[in-house]
């Protein structure tokens, strides 16, 4: 357990939680939306500091991050806990956490983390599998000693974190990969329960940071996956961060609470794949079918196939420095 940075006490034993962009007030005794952060006495603290519970080694491409150095591996880490609710979550089991249920993980410190990245192999440490957000003052930690041992930081995130908060780290923070789960507020509303214009407000704050981006949409058959709602989120990357932003369109599998739903079928990823091509998207990648084709980096230039994969593997890597070895375009991201 640890004090929470970014909070404020409003009298009548209440704190206003500053972290996210639900800034919510929390009385004594209570938690906030993410059921980590708790209030004694008026002080606030993160009931997960140190306290891992889903560590593991994973290839970059797994986060999903195609263009932060290919190939790669990146040390992953989580705690218990999110401030997001949807109805989708693969990793519900460790993210929904009930209100003043115990907190559980391993005790682990920022320095044993960056040890056991650096013993690995790993080029980076990934926030990931829940929302990093929630465990901040830990991430914070550990981000600025990877950092010092030459370690990248990478979120993988709902983009609901403050701008204060996201000012803080970005100094340490090189790579994020950020969920657009879908282009209407009543599917935010209703499926996330949070709001659509903070996400967009948060993806543009990270850009505005210099964090190199990559995005992710889930598409849920019937709920985000009408070619209205596709070409709004690939035209909002196109002009708001650039046609150099990938965007992972991936297909989704029943669970949690929407096992009535159909998986996503592939012909409905290519034609995302194709609306983003249109609306000028230089790197479209179709997620969670491997082997499909839609995996592969090409240039936007020549169309030179220059990384091949299949799944999280690559099988040829033919990037040269940072360019097209076919025509010299220069490739966007860390090579």
């Amino acid at each position: 357990m640890k004090e929470a940075m970014f909070y404020q006490r409003e009298g009548d034993g209440r704190v206003r939680c500053g972290l996210c962009r639900f800034r919510c007030l929390i009385g004594d005794g209570a938690r906030g939306i993410c059921a980590v952060r708790e209030n004694r006495g008026g002080t606030l603290y993160s009931l997960v500091y140190g306290r891992v519970c889903a560590e593991s080694v994973d290839p970059i491409e797994k986060k999903p991050l195609f263009h932060l150095l290919p190939g790669s591996s990146t040390y992953s880490i989580a705690t218990v806990g999110c401030n997001f609710h949807c109805l989708h979550c693969q990793n519900y089991s460790i993210s929904q956490v009930a209100q003043h249920a115990p907190v559980r993980g391993a005790e682990v410190s920022p320095q044993e983390i960056v040890q056991r990245a650096v013993a690995a192999g790993c080029s980076s440490i990934s926030y990931t599998y829940t929302e990093p957000t929630i465990f901040f003052e830990f991430a914070y930690d550990t981000a600025r000693l990877a950092s010092e041992a030459g370690l990248k930081n990478i979120f993988v995130t709902n983009g609901y974190i403050s701008r204060e908060a996201l000012a803080a780290i970005a100094t340490f923070l090189d790579a994020a990969n950020i969920d657009l789960k879908g282009f209407s507020e009543s599917f935010y509303r209703e499926v996330v329960h949070a709001r659509l214009s903070e996400v967009l407000d948060s993806i543009i704050e990270y850009r505005r940071q210099g964090v190199w981006i990559e995005i992710t949409t889930l598409i849920i058959p019937g709920l985000n996956d009408s070619d209205a709602e596709l070409r709004g989120m690939a035209e909002f990357i196109a002009a708001n961060l650039g046609v150099d932003t990938p965007w992972h369109v991936s297909g989704f599998h029943p669970t949690y609470q929407l096992t009535e739903r159909p998986g996503t079928p592939v012909e409905t990823l290519r034609k995302a794949r194709q609306i983003g091509i249109a609306a000028g998207l230089h790197y479209v990648y179709e997620g969670n079918r491997p082997g499909e084709g839609g995996e592969s980096t090409y240039c936007p230039s020549c169309s030179a196939l220059l990384i091949e994969r299949n799944g999280y593997r690559i099988s040829s890597n033919s990037i040269r420095e940072g360019f097209c070895p076919a025509c010299g375009t220069a490739i966007a991201g860390v090579h």
